[in-house]
């Protein structure tokens, strides 16, 4: 006997919720993809100007399998967003005291909400100016950022430990979907779209 699956599908209804830019960070002057803290920052539709994402278009790589890489192709990455806690959890994982967003290259540092990974694809944030983005993904942990990593704590061990303890907490990338600037210590407001599981 088999279900229809449509008779098993749990709806979850839309929500808001409230959380602070606790820091907006912009690309740094350097060859890395690190971020440094700004007061502010002036989105554009293609995102932070001058940074290593922004841009509506990408080469495809490794976290997109199903197209040849390199191919050209929209670009859905071009913020990448973490939360305060869910880096200190990171953080403890590793035995450390702390990880920087931006030693991992986030441009927005926010605080306030549970489980920012988990953040469903469509979740939109507001912010005082009218810019507003849209969360694309979940952000896999990689290499590259655990690399970042030992390089500041000096433990070579924290780049491959890193992909493994970030897995899930590890952030979201966005794009702009309405220019604007947004000013850190602000508060956004985040709406997530009714959503289920198919």
């Amino acid at each position: 006997m088999t279900t229809d699956l449509l008779d098993d599908i749990v709806v979850h209804p839309a929500r808001r919720l409230s959380a602070q830019l606790a820091a907006a960070l912009a690309v740094a002057d350097t060859d890395s993809f690190e971020t440094e803290p700004v007061e502010s920052l002036d989105l554009t539709l293609e995102g932070v100007p001058g940074d290593l994402h922004a841009g509506f278009t990408r080469a495809a790589g490794s976290r997109e399998p199903w197209h040849p890489r390199g191919v050209e192709m929209r670009s859905g990455r071009q913020l990448s967003i973490v939360s305060e806690e869910e880096l200190a959890e990171v953080a403890a994982r590793l035995g450390l005291a702390r990880i920087e967003a931006g030693w991992i290259g986030a441009n927005l540092l926010l605080t306030g909400v549970a489980r920012l990974s988990y953040l469903p694809a469509g979740t939109r944030l507001f912010f005082a100016s009218g810019a507003a983005i849209v969360v694309e993904e979940p952000n896999a942990p990689c290499r590259d950022a655990g690399r970042a990593i030992a390089g500041h704590t000096g433990r070579p061990g924290d780049e491959l430990s890193f992909p493994k303890a970030a897995r899930r907490l590890r952030g979201v990338v966005a794009s702009v979907e309405r220019a604007g600037r947004i000013v850190s210590g602000e508060p956004v407001t985040i709406r997530v779209p009714e959503q289920w599981i198919y």
